[in-house]
């Protein structure tokens, strides 16, 4: 049996390659005690397409109940309070928490913004608009709802 965290303990199963590690979710679920959270990493970014490559060793578990940086067993998370997140990260959520995030990643921000809000401009309005409104920061919905009024406003032909 291994301590993976003060009061929560594994009983490590055997496979071909040796133990088995812990179910990530079922860890978090057992360290915050509840089953309100989304476990994302700045990797899920590179489903995008929007010039994200780099690949981080960095867990974000989004919360209602704890905040900072915990390892749990041989795994780092960031463990962020807020009040409101989804329940699975969809791709709008996903850019979303991309340009809230961007001051965080190694790549080239104002490459990785330009790719972002042209990725924007090709995503579902209505479904971008709810994840900007219940999602985003100042600073995102002052970059992504120009983006969307604009997608938003019917287009004439000429």
């Amino acid at each position: 049996m291994q301590k993976l965290a003060p009061g929560i303990y594994y009983m490590p199963k055997e496979s071909v390659f040796g133990q088995t590690p812990p179910n990530e979710e079922l860890l978090v679920r057992r360290f915050l005690k509840d089953d309100r959270f989304l476990v994302t990493s700045p990797n899920s970014y590179n489903s995008l397409g929007v010039g994200t490559t780099q690949l981080y060793n960095k867990r974000i578990v989004y919360n209602h109940k704890r905040h900072g940086e915990f390892k749990l067993g041989n795994r780092n998370f960031s463990f962020r309070k807020k009040p409101h997140f989804p329940k699975k990260a969809t791709l709008e959520f996903l850019l979303v928490d991309l340009v809230n995030n961007l001051d965080t990643l190694a790549e080239d921000q104002a490459y990785v913004l330009k790719n972002a809000l042209m990725k924007a401009s090709t995503m579902d309005t209505g479904k971008l608009k709810q994840s900007v409104s219940a999602y985003g920061s100042v600073k995102t919905k002052k970059l992504l709802e120009p983006l969307i009024l604009n997608n938003e406003r019917p287009h004439h032909a000429l």
